[in-house]
């Protein structure tokens, strides 16, 4: 019997929508990029984009744990010496919510080619609306454990 390897021709994509309110950062973020990396089909191969696409809504309202909103910083560098610049989350979040939940799930992605190309099917909004109704999103089932304790 031979191994059965997964072309890139017999991928069938699907788009998935997940509403980020009141879900816990980290745990959001892990179960995008593992959707995104296609680790929930068996046809997973490592070397492939077996992935869905996934459009994230509610950014604004997604919500970050142990205080990390005011301790933890985001870095950017322009590659010219003295052009670091630092960001709190908590500031990122009031401002440019889409790209903190992007950086997060960019973070748990392969780096290099393969992982640029899964983060182009990433779609975050911070409010929510989106303009992708015509893919007929299905909503994406995340753990109980993502929404936040109350």
């Amino acid at each position: 019997m031979r191994t059965y390897s997964t072309r890139a021709s017999e991928i069938e994509r699907t788009w998935h929508v997940v509403d980020a309110e009141d879900l816990v950062l980290g745990r959001l973020s892990t179960e995008v990029a593992r959707v995104l990396r296609g680790k929930h089909r068996p046809i997973f191969a490592p070397h492939l984009d077996t992935g869905d696409h996934v459009i994230v809504v509610n950014a604004a309202k997604v919500v970050l744990s142990s205080n990390k909103a005011e301790r933890s910083f985001a870095y950017r560098h322009s590659g010219y010496p003295g052009s670091l610049r630092v960001t709190s989350y908590a500031e990122l979040l009031r401002n440019k919510p889409e790209e903190l939940v992007r950086s997060a799930v960019r973070g748990m992605l392969p780096k290099g080619p393969l992982g640029r190309k899964m983060l182009n099917k990433l779609k975050v909004y911070a409010g929510p609306e989106h303009p992708h109704a015509a893919q007929q999103p299905r909503a994406l089932e995340l753990p109980a454990s993502a929404r936040r304790a109350s």
